[in-house]
This record gives C-alpha cells, sequence and structure tokens, in this order.
C-alpha cells in the first residue's frame, strides 16, 4: 500500500542511491526532464499519487512544488491585508564566500553548494533585509514548497506558546489532555518530554525498513481509501492510540515524527482548533505573509502536524525573523518572549548525545527547534532532503532554504550545508 511519512510525504523509495548520484541537480532539473509538461503530458512524464515512486527521485524534484495536486490539503490563511514586503540590498559577493565541508575536503563556494544541495530556492535575511534570493528547480518566488519536517518546529513553537501563555502545563501528562491516549506510550509522558522529544516510544523511523513502524503510521494517514481487507488504524489520531513504550520517558532524545502529531493533538484539544487554523490565527495571517500556505491531511482532515506544511521561500524566511526577534515581527509581538528564550536556551546536551548524530557533536533539541550551542548561537528547523530555516542571532542572519535532495536524511546534506551557512555568516559580519 502507498503510504505517507517521515516529515513528508512519501512511499518506500525505489530509485536507490546510486541511481540518485547518477543525476545532478542540473541534470534532474523537473523542467529538464519534463514531469508533469502538456495538457495531458506524455505518459512516460505523468506523476500520480498512487505512483510507488511518485516521492522517490528524480520525480520527487517536482513533487515537492505539486502536493496539492496530488492529495487533499487544508489551508493556514493569511488574512486579507497586504503582504509587507522586506527590503532589499543584494550582495552578489556571497556567491563566491568559500568554506570548507565538514570533515575536510576541497574548499567550496557559497554558490556551487546550491547545487550540489539540490537547492530549489534559497533566501538569506540580513537584519530583516533580503541580501540573497536564489529559486532553481520547481520553485520560482511565486510558488510553494514542502517544508518537510521543519513542520515540526512550527508545531513545536505552537506549543511553547501556549506553555508561555499558560494555556498548557508543561508538566502536565498528556494522558490528562487527551484522555484516548491514556493507555498509550505518552499517556504517563509529560508534555515537556514530547515537546523536547525525550519520549520511550516503541517505533522505528528506518525509511530503509519496509516493516518500520514510519510505514505504518503512512499507511494509517493516507487519506486514499484503503483497501477492503485493510484492518489497520485509519487516521493519525487512531495510529497515535496504539504506540507502545519502550524504555523510560526522559532517559535519551529520539526523534520521532509521532511526538509531533501527539503535540499536534494536545495543542487542538486545549484550544479547539487544528494546527492549521492556531498558525493561521496567532501567526501566518499577522507576519505580513505574501502567500497563504497548506497541510496535507489524513481521511478525517487532520493536518500532518509532523511534516505537511507547505509554503512560500519569503514567508518561510518571515518565521526564521520572527525568532530572530525575540517574537516580533513588523513591529508586533505575536510569540511571547518566554516562548523563544526557551528554544533558544536549547535541551539537554547530553540526552541528545545519546541519539548518536555524529555531525551535530554539542547540539541539543528543544520544542522542537535544533540548538547547536556554538559560538553564535544559531539555532535551526530540519526537513528532509535538505528544508532548512538557519537562524543566528549573533550575526543578525537568517537562511530559508527548500531543497529536493536524492537522500532524505540531513547528514547527507550537512556536510556542504552547516560550514556554508556559518561562512556566510561571518561575511554578513565584516
Amino acid at each position: 500500500m502507498f503510504v505517507i511519512a517521515f516529515g513528508a510525504l512519501a512511499g518506500p523509495a525505489t530509485a536507490g542511491a546510486e541511481d540518485a548520484a547518477a543525476l545532478s541537480a542540473e541534470a534532474s532539473d523537473p523542467r529538464t526532464l519534463g514531469w508533469m509538461t502538456g495538457f495531458p503530458p506524455p505518459a512516460d512524464k505523468i506523476i500520480r499519487f498512487t505512483d510507488s515512486d511518485y516521492f522517490s527521485f528524480p520525480k520527487l524534484r517536482w513533487t515537492v512544488c505539486h502536493f496539492r495536486q496530488l492529495m487533499p490539503t487544508i489551508g493556514v490563511r493569511r488574512g486579507l491585508g497586504d503582504p509587507l514586503p522586506f527590503k532589499r540590498n543584494i550582495d552578489a559577493s556571497i556567491d563566491n564566500v568559500t568554506f570548507t565541508p565538514l570533515g575536510g575536503g576541497t574548499e567550496m563556494t557559497w554558490r556551487a553548494s546550491l547545487a550540489a544541495n539540490y537547492t530549489d530556492g534559497i533566501v538569506i535575511l540580513h537584519d530583516g533585509v533580503i541580501v540573497y534570493e536564489r529559486y532553481a528547480g520547481c520553485l520560482d518566488e511565486g510558488g510553494q514548497h514542502g517544508a518537510m519536517s521543519v513542520t515540526k518546529s512550527l508545531t513545536g513553537l505552537l506549543g511553547e506558546m501556549l506553555v508561555a501563555d499558560g494555556a498548557i502545563d508543561e508538566t502536565a501528562k498528556v494522558g490528562t489532555i487527551v484522555p484516548e491516549l491514556a493507555k498509550s506510550a505518552f499517556g504517563d509522558a509529560t508534555v515537556r518530554q514530547v515537546l523536547d522529544m525525550t519520549t520511550g516510544l516503541r517505533y522505528s523511523e528506518d525509511y530503509a525498513d519496509p516493516k518500520a513502524d514510519v510505514w505504518v503510521y503512512g499507511a494509517a494517514g493516507n487519506p486514499l481509501p484503503k483497501p477492503a481487507d485493510y484492518a489497520g488504524p485509519r487516521s493519525y489520531f487512531e495510529y497515535l492510540e496504539t504506540v507502545q513504550k519502550s524504555g523510560e520517558h526522559g532517559a535519551a532524545f529520539g526523534y520521532k515524527t509521532i511526538n509531533t502529531d501527539a503535540l499536534g493533538w494536545v495543542i487542538a484539544r486545549v484550544t479547539g482548533k487544528s494546527v492549521a487554523d492556531l498558525l493561521s490565527e496567532r501567526i501566518w495571517s499577522k507576519m505580513g505573509a505574501e502567500q497563504d500556505a497548506y497541510y496535507t491531511v489524513d481521511s478525517i482532515g487532520t493536518p500532518f502536524a509532523g511534516g505537511g506544511l507547505n509554503a512560500g521561500l519569503r514567508d518561510l524566511s518571515r518565521i526564521g525573523l520572527l525568532l530572530l526577534d525575540d517574537g516580533v515581527i513588523n513591529g508586533r509581538r505575536l510569540v511571547p518572549q518566554a516562548a523563544i528564550a526557551r528554544i533558544r536556551a536549547g535541551g539537554d546536551t547530553e540526552l541528545f548525545k545519546k541519539a548518536g548524530y555524529g555531525l551535530l557533536k554539542g547540539w541539543s533539541y528543544r520544542g522542537m527547534w535544533w540548538v547547536s550551542h556554538n559560538e553564535h548561537g544559531a539555532f535551526m528547523a530540519r526537513g528532509v532532503h535538505g528544508q532548512a530555516i538557519y537562524i543566528d542571532p549573533k550575526a543578525r542572519m537568517v537562511i530559508a532554504r527548500f531543497s529536493s535532495h536524492p537522500q532524505a536524511g540531513n547528514a547527507a546534506n550537512d556536510p556542504t550545508s552547516l560550514p556554508a551557512y556559518d561562512a556566510v555568516a561571518k561575511h554578513l559580519m565584516k
């Protein structure tokens, strides 16, 4: 059965790493390959949601910009006011900024790193001004792109806002807020443990294993009609009720998408609004957004809080600017300062270390944001295939990136992304 999973939508990949490596960013450009071009497109250029490889490389390079053409969604409204445009002061010299990839190797320019990471769009803000902006692949300035697990960070931000508001007690057990989860692994976890992903859950997110729990979860969230013999859960909510414990809560960081969807359920139960509606009400309709955003949904219309957001690139950078400026944008406070401070402070680095992220030594995870604890106090939202919001408070810099890297895991692009971000920050500080 076709499924939805991992902070994006995906089926078990049919293209191997060898196939992916054979096509560069230029050669795999969806315009070059002619995906979905024509009325109708040629039979061999059609991409359908029911295709098992619709989110496999190189098709995914078209799909990441066109989810709403393939499946049901729910909108995140920007409101009726005029967008508040950014000032621009383009710095062409950024293209020539150089850095050395993590682990060593040949020095690389910023411009070269964009193609190396299959970048579909990137915006750099310095002091709230656009100093760099480029688009490629399926994306242009009027388009929208899947944010994948960057979505988690927005769900976490909403959660931290409600904690700061006093609407949610972070020490409360999840089962006391959502009784349907009382007998699940989430029942005796605190809201804080869910926010920081230090829950002990029996759940595998190994995408290389076709029997991993992530695929069962994806099948539950699939909005298409289920086969006649299907006996599993039929929605995100139903799946979450089945999750069992493994180990103890609070013992270690463990990155699992289902934490975010459990938080989404807590948020909805407390506020009476879905994450899509709450995001619109509290942030999207008030930050001067240029476009509506949208979430993919399951068969009962529940937004995929763990990875279903799709948005325009400049609007994604507005989220970064909101966090850079302590919850204020365009002179208007949208997020309690306490919520931003909690995220920036980071989580327990010792608990994070246990997860074994070799390229993220010294980092932590807090409120569903990744915190570097480097000398600039940088923190970020991260999503598979290279999605990112990178915030450097010392350099007053925000980088928002959409990408369609052949490999899902960020370990494939971190070596040529993280040092590139740091190099640009130092360039801007000059």
